[in-house]
């Protein structure tokens, strides 16, 4: 099994391998290209990003500027807004619903490290260290809002018409519908669901 099989299905597997480095390469001189570009100039940034990433919907939108990992693990959906000074690390999927928004300097996470020191890293004969590294996807909704600043940690899933409060660090899955903050973010309470009305507020829900 190559590295890269073994990153895509979650197995721990060594960052350093040749091809892996390749890919990284051509994500981040794609970005920095990207995040060159003038913002007024939306077609060639949408030609940087279909060539980027691994889905790149209709009418979405990605502000400069943005940072990625591998970038053909990152899939936005139609209608998606990624704001400013976004990380995207995306060794596993990153997967964006349809109508979601993600704020200014938010951060995905998919890799991750063993807890132990001692099991973090193999050691060479040579006396260097390598570090072992796995990773697990992160799925985030429709019509979802991701509050500014908010960090999303490996393998958790955020459901459909969820906020995520600014600044919020999501250590666990949070479900359809949810109004979820802090640090570890939890559930605070519950927005109608899609298409349902607001009776508090009045207002119909999107949809």
């Amino acid at each position: 099994m190559t590295e890269l099989e073994k990153k895509q299905s979650q197995r721990i597997y060594d960052a350093r391998d040749p091809e892996l480095r390749k890919q990284q390469n051509r994500a981040k001189e794609l970005v920095r290209q990207y995040n060159d570009i003038p913002a007024e100039n939306t077609e060639e940034r949408a030609h940087i990003l279909a060539e980027l990433l691994g889905t790149f919907g209709k009418n979405v939108r990605v502000n400069q500027p943005v940072y990625v990992d591998y970038g053909y693990n990152i899939h936005l959906n139609d209608n998606s807004f990624v704001n400013m000074h976004c990380t995207l690390l995306d060794t596993a999927p990153i997967v964006i619903g349809e109508c979601t928004m993600v704020g200014p300097d938010v951060k995905i996470y998919t890799a991750m490290h063993p807890l132990s020191g001692a099991e973090r890293f193999w050691h060479q004969p040579d006396g260097t260290a390598v570090i072992k590294t796995q990773a697990a996807p992160v799925h985030i909704g429709s019509y979802t809002w991701i509050g500014g600043g908010s960090i999303i940690l490996p393998g958790v899933t955020i459901g459909d018409n969820v906020v995520i409060g600014a600044g919020s660090v999501v250590t666990h899955s949070i479900p359809d519908n949810a109004v979820a903050c802090g640090n570890p973010c939890k559930v605070r309470k519950w927005n109608p669901p899609l298409g349902q009305k607001d009776e508090e507020s009045g207002k119909a829900a999107v949809s």
